[in-house]
C-alpha cells in the first residue's frame, strides 16, 4: 500500500456531518419537547443503566457540551474515514460498545452521558495505530493528533473536575488502544531510499560520481587508444568498453 491507495471519497466528509448532525437532532428533541434522555445514560452496575452503553454518546447535558464534543467528532471522524476507511465501521462501532461497558463497570453510580467516550477512542485509535505502523504520513497524523487533543489526557485522571466522567474517558483511551492492535492495517511501501541517500554511501566508490572531483568538477575521461590497424576504438581505463568499429573501403562501395 502507499499514498495512492488515499483516497478521498464523500464518506470523508459525509460521515462526520451526518454523525454530528444527529447529535445536535437529539439535542433539539430533548430541549424542544422536554424529554429526559439523562435517565437513558450510562448507570453503572445497574442492570436497566446497561442501555446507556448504546445511547449516551447521543445524549448531552447542555448546548457547551455538545458543541465542546462536535468540533473533535467532525475532525476525527473524517480522519480516521480518509486513511482508516475499512476500519472506520468497527471502531466508532465496537468503541462505543467496549467503552461503555468499561465505564459501566467502573464508573461512579451517577448517570454518565456524552460522545467525549468515543472521542477519547479515536483519539486513541489514531495515535496508536499510526505509531504501530510506522508509515510516514500516518505517524505525522498521530503527532497532530497529539498537538490538537494531547491535553485531553489529563481528564483521565479522577478528581480534576467531579461533573467530567473520568472514567468513560479512561475506558475510551483503553479502547482505542486495544483497537489498534486487533484491526490490522495492510503493509505500507517504504520510502524510496537512494544510494546517495544512505548513511554509507562513498562517492568515490560510484561510477558516476567518480567523473568529478572533490570539488564537484567534471574530471574528463582517459583519452581512447586507436588502434589504426582493427579500426577499433576502446578505453584502456577501468570503465565498460565501448567498440566502434570503423567502416571498410569495401562496405563505402557497396
Amino acid at each position: 500500500m502507499n499514498d495512492k491507495d488515499f483516497k478521498f471519497s464523500t464518506a470523508v466528509i459525509g460521515l462526520p456531518l451526518f454523525f454530528v448532525l444527529f447529535l445536535w437532532i437529539v439535542y433539539w428533541f430533548q430541549i424542544r419537547f422536554d424529554f429526559d434522555f439523562y435517565q437513558n445514560g450510562i448507570y453503572p452496575r445497574d442492570f436497566s443503566g446497561l442501555q446507556g452503553i448504546l445511547f449516551s454518546p447521543f445524549i448531552h447535558e447542555n448546548l457547551e457540551h455538545l458543541y465542546n464534543n462536535s468540533i473533535p467528532l467532525l475532525v476525527l471522524l473524517a480522519a480516521l474515514q480518509y486513511f482508516y476507511p475499512k476500519q472506520t465501521v468497527p471502531v466508532i462501532g465496537y468503541g462505543i460498545l467496549f467503552s461503555g461497558l468499561i465505564t459501566w463497570i467502573i464508573g461512579r453510580e451517577n448517570y454518565h452521558i456524552g460522545a467525549s467516550g468515543l472521542i477519547y477512542v479515536l483519539v486513541s485509535f489514531i495515535f496508536f495505530k499510526g505509531i504501530q505502523t510506522g508509515y510516514y504520513r500516518l505517524v505525522a497524523l498521530s503527532l497532530s493528533v497529539i498537538l490538537l487533543y494531547g491535553g485531553m489526557i489529563w481528564y483521565v485522571f479522577p478528581d480534576v473536575d467531579a461533573a467530567i466522567s473520568w472514567e468513560g474517558h479512561l475506558a475510551g483511551l483503553i479502547t482505542g488502544f486495544v483497537l489498534s492492535f486487533l484491526y490490522k492495517t495492510p503493509e505500507y511501501a517504504k520510502p524510496i531510499v537512494y544510494d546517495w541517500q544512505r548513511p554509507d554511501f562513498n562517492p568515490k566508490n560510484d561510477p558516476f560520481m567518480k567523473h568529478f572531483d572533490d570539488n564537484g568538477n567534471f574530471v574528463p575521461v582517459e583519452k581512447p587508444e586507436v588502434d589504426e590497424d582493427l579500426g577499433n576504438t576502446y578505453f584502456s581505463s577501468n570503465f565498460p568498453v565501448y567498440y566502434v568499429v570503423t567502416k571498410t573501403e569495401s562496405q563505402d562501395k557497396s
